[in-house]
């Protein structure tokens, strides 16, 4: 059903945009929209442009609040040190709980450049890596694996994903990693600030494996789901990046197959990456029409 309305949905979107061009039907091109990339900041970047790209984000309000928090905690510290006085030490790592898609790389990268701009960071790039990033295939492998991505890291922000799959069991690899990255935080603590993230539970457990990881990481953001407006407005500019838009019947039918999405969700809703999917397949649907109707004529 839902793939059904997905096609009428694409075809009125097509039908829209062709219209607002002024091209004959079949006629504009699919362009897919480009993912995020790990690039390092720009050069001079000041901290309220980067808070301005945070607030520009659909949704995450809570998410907003615990950013300006943190931001203006590390804005007061680096006035205390410019003044002469003295800071206690603090932990700058991370714990970002929620489901996929709700935005907790891209908070990851805006949070590295604002701690560039702060001065925390001297270059504030970002690292992604996961558990295969980590951990190696036999015994000292997973050292030497987990030692190279936070090289590359150091200066910047190294973001685990799904970093709970470290904490294995048995003839496991996954806690040589994670002793190994206890190790090289402490060693670089002034050169490396890490996040690990996760969906809540799993990364409840994990910071329990070991009592080194409590102690690290002791501040808390999370990502709630999106609501189904949220998505729909993530959808909106998504097709509006792709030089897409939407008509009356194209909005409507969108809103219900958002809704029908957002209702049948379970625990691993995918969020903005469900609304992702939905708009490649429209476009890819869109090109295998425009393809055919190009050759037809041909």
């Amino acid at each position: 059903m839902i793939r059904r309305v997905c096609l009428e949905l694409r075809t009125l979107v097509d039908r829209e945009t062709e219209r607002q061009a002024g091209l004959p039907t079949g006629a504009v091109a699919a362009e897919l929209p480009e993912g995020p990339k790990a690039e390092e900041a720009k050069p001079e970047e000041r901290l309220e442009d980067i808070k301005a790209e945070l607030m520009s984000l659909v949704g995450l309000e809570a998410v907003k609040r615990d950013f300006v928090s943190l931001a203006n905690l590390l804005r007061i510290r680096q006035r205390r040190t410019q003044a002469g006085l003295v800071n206690d030490p603090i932990s700058l790592h991370l714990v970002f709980t929620g489901n996929p898609g709700t935005g907790k790389t891209t908070v990851a990268r805006l949070l590295a450049r604002a701690y560039r701009a702060l001065g925390v960071l001297q270059k504030g790039h970002l690292v992604e890596v996961d558990r295969s990033g980590l951990v190696g295939a036999y015994v000292g492998h997973t050292a030497l694996k987990t030692r190279d991505v936070v090289k590359q890291a150091l200066d910047g922000v190294l973001f685990i994903d799904e970093a709970y799959a470290l904490a294995g069991e048995g003839n496991d690899f996954g806690p040589e990693a994670i002793n190994t990255l206890l190790k090289l935080m402490e060693d670089y603590r002034e050169r490396l600030i890490v996040i690990v993230a996760g969906y809540t539970r799993p990364m409840e457990a994990f910071l329990a494996s070991n009592p080194g990881l409590k102690s690290r990481f002791n501040k808390f953001i999370h990502f709630d789901d999106y609501a189904s407006d949220r998505l729909l407005e993530i959808m909106r500019n998504m097709l509006a990046r792709a030089k897409f838009t939407l008509s009356a019947d194209a909005e409507e039918r969108a809103r219900q197959v958002v809704g029908r999405l957002r209702r049948s969700a379970d625990e691993h809703f995918g969020n903005g990456r469900e609304i992702r999917n939905l708009v490649e397949h429209i476009q890819q649907q869109q090109a295998n029409r425009s393809t055919t109707s190009h050759e037809s004529s041909s």
